[in-house]
């Protein structure tokens, strides 16, 4: 999959800047959108990667990461967004750094409309949820906005994501293993 805007880089300028920023943590549900990332996580053996069966498991795993005096980060689809809506209740209530990495469907290109209902409603819905939402315009963007989501979380105490849009990371062709 390659980004539309060019940055095909972008998943291993978040890689460095969760390195930068101490996280040693990932919980993710896999997705092709985050591939680059997760394939350098998973190869770092500073990297904890835990894969999950569900997204709102990974809010689980974020908050008792803090408990434990570490920041973690979740990845996952939009389409996941959905499965979190009662779990974000947990770092909001008991005010826990959460850094959500989302990436993008049904959005521009989406040839899946299963995916279109959901993707539209996501920055929406995380927001009426009192989560902090960052939504780079371009590639070159997604790590620092990675960057200063991470520090909204600390700094407030509760959930922020960053939203990679399909323009970013490209559509998903559903040919060769996409």
């Amino acid at each position: 999959m390659t980004s539309r805007d060019g940055g095909d880089d972008w998943g291993a300028e978040v890689f460095e800047a969760l390195r930068r920023l101490g996280i040693r943590h990932v919980a993710t549900v896999p997705d092709a959108g985050l591939g680059r990332f997760l394939e350098l996580c998973e190869a770092d053996p500073g990297i904890r990667l835990i894969t999950l069966t569900t997204e709102e498991e990974g809010i689980a795993v974020a908050c008792g990461t803090w408990l434990g005096g570490e920041l973690a980060a979740v990845a996952m689809q939009s389409s996941g967004v959905g499965n979190i809506v009662n779990m974000l209740a947990l770092p909001n209530v008991c005010r826990i750094p959460c850094l959500l990495l989302v990436s993008m469907r049904g959005e521009a290109e989406e040839r899946n409309p299963w995916q279109v209902p959901v993707g539209r409603a996501v920055p929406d819905l995380l927001a009426a949820l009192d989560v902090d939402v960052f939504r780079p315009e371009a590639a070159a963007g997604v790590a620092p906005a990675f960057a200063e989501a991470a520090a909204r979380a600390r700094e407030t105490g509760r959930p922020a994501a960053v939203l990679v849009s399909q323009r970013i990371i490209g559509a998903k062709s559903f040919v060769s293993g996409d």
